[in-house]
């Protein structure tokens, strides 16, 4: 499981340690936030000062460029000796998907109805990668998997989505899917959550985040920038992790509502002081 992120702010002595992928996912976040709002070209420039107030060296930065145009995300213009980029429709439809998830997470937590939707699909062992895309498009869904080959989650309006990642793998004739409520005399419901989703590790991330970024202030238009990339570089995992169980399910008080709750406080905190600062970087 991936660790939790760095939230702290970025020493100019971390500069060399962070490689080409902290830079990318960086650079996703910058686009996200700053970028695909407004619709227009940024300047390899801008790009490259953003990221390097968030501890990137200018080689690791242009190389992060340089991987989102290869993966179709980023496409350049030339205007003279200057470079320019602008989101591609990909690009667009990437960020838009991640940011409706991202500020919609946890915002809302309506009633359980009490059914579950369960899903089986088989992927041969020689398919790995498939198995890997798969289980990507799931999880960021909220599923869990209990056991090989076999997917849940605690919220039937989900099986639309789930059939779209199934067909998009080409394997709608190795799946199935039910959707119900479960029998309380027939197996532990802890157990099956403890299996599906590593809850502790989730609750553990969450409680870092909160001690990280609560009392955080930024008194400059600088600060804020930094602030808001890394309070959405930390938040940005949490929908691919925390399956969004009900209030129903849990045996305590879930640290992820009061997460959500600061997280939606300091970005609105932050967000006018960081795009001034972002403006300034053009």
């Amino acid at each position: 499981m991936a660790q939790p992120a760095d939230v702290s702010p970025v020493p100019s002595s971390r500069r060399r340690e962070l490689g080409s992928d902290s830079a990318r996912s960086l650079l996703l976040t910058v686009l996200g936030e700053f970028v695909h709002p407004r619709g227009e070209p940024v300047w390899t420039s801008t790009l490259l000062h953003a990221l390097g107030r968030l501890g990137v060296e200018e080689k690791s930065a242009r190389q992060a460029v340089a991987r989102a145009a290869a993966e179709g995300l980023l496409r350049s213009e030339r205007v003279g000796r200057r470079v320019r980029w602008a989101l591609t429709g990909p690009g667009s439809a990437l960020l838009a998907d991640g940011t409706e998830r991202i500020y919609s997470f946890q915002r809302e937590v309506a009633p359980w109805d009490g059914r579950w939707l369960v899903l089986s699909v088989a992927i041969p062992e020689s398919q790995r990668q498939l198995r890997h895309r798969l289980r990507t498009r799931l999880t960021w869904l909220g599923m869990g998997s209990p056991a090989p080959g076999l997917w849940v989650v605690p919220d039937a309006g989900r099986a639309g989505a789930a059939a779209d990642a199934v067909a998009e793998a080409g394997l709608g004739d190795r799946a199935f899917a039910w959707v119900g409520t479960d029998a309380p005399a027939l197996g532990d419901r802890a157990a099956l959550l403890r299996a599906a989703w590593d809850l502790d590790a989730v609750e553990t991330r969450y409680t870092t985040f909160l001690a990280a970024f609560t009392d955080r202030r930024a008194g400059t238009d600088d600060e804020a920038f930094v602030a808001q990339v890394q309070l959405v570089q930390a938040w940005r995992r949490f929908p691919f992790l925390d399956p969004g169980l009900p209030a129903e399910l849990l045996d305590h008080t879930w640290p992820g509502l009061d997460a959500a709750a600061a997280f939606h406080r300091l970005h609105a905190e932050w967000s006018a002081p960081a795009q001034r600062c972002w403006q300034g970087l053009g």
